[in-house]
């Protein structure tokens, strides 16, 4: 009797692996072969029907702001490129907030800053919201479903131990956990690091490090 194939589903957190990975090696998303990238990680299993997931925020245009229009219309090409080589994309809104940073002694320059008058900073930051949620509630309804035997994960959250935890001790589903090692050369205090809960958690642990994720860097066509 012929043995089947094993079946997996590919669930990517963008943010978590842009951040991580893709940005400390100056790879832009819209350079990336997320497709190449699938096949290298399902390794000749076979991915099932709607199995390549991608979970990102959605970035807005606001106001004034060149950057935030820009920033919007790269991820319509992203969102373009993946749904024509057939992935799910789930998305969430990006929140933004406004945060205040005294000058003390923690900030560079502080005392020339503070000479100047500067006493207070405000930085806008955005974060994704809910996102750890839908990838958890996939999972969960992909192995209740017996949609796959084995779930890789791309994402190095902690929030998702729970859904990991209940798929393989309630369905018996194998994890996947997809970390990086990568050198941050501008500070190596920010260099990524796999998550040890996920290495705990998991079935298989796969550490990739620059080199291989160099290899799915799209060449763009040159014109004769």
């Amino acid at each position: 009797m012929e043995n089947k194939k094993e079946r997996v589903q590919i669930f990517i957190d963008g943010g978590n692996f842009f951040h991580l990975a893709l940005k400390k090696l100056g790879i832009g998303e819209n350079d990336f072969s997320f497709n190449g990238f699938a096949n290298f990680l399902a390794n000749g299993r076979e991915i099932v029907s709607m199995g390549k997931r991608f979970y990102v925020g959605t970035v807005r245009e606001q106001v004034g702001n060149p950057r935030s229009k820009k920033a919007m219309s790269k991820q319509t090409k992203l969102f373009t490129t993946l749904k024509t080589t057939g992935w799910e994309i789930k998305t969430s809104k990006l929140r933004t907030r406004i945060e205040r940073i005294k000058i003390d002694g923690r900030v560079v320059n502080h005392e020339e800053l503070r000479r100047k008058g500067v006493n207070e900073i405000e930085i806008r930051t955005t974060r994704e919201k809910g996102i750890d949620v839908k990838l958890a509630t996939d999972l969960i309804v992909g192995a209740v479903d017996d949609r796959y035997d084995t779930a890789i994960i791309v994402s190095s959250d902690s929030d998702l131990v729970p859904a990991i935890d209940w798929i393989r001790i309630k369905r018996n589903k194998k994890v996947e956990y997809i970390g990086f090692s990568i050198l941050d050369e501008k500070d190596e205090r920010n260099t990524t690091k796999p998550l040890q809960t996920m290495i705990s958690r998991t079935d298989i642990q796969r550490i990739l490090v620059a080199s291989d994720l160099k290899e799915f860097i799209q060449v763009q066509e040159k014109l004769l």
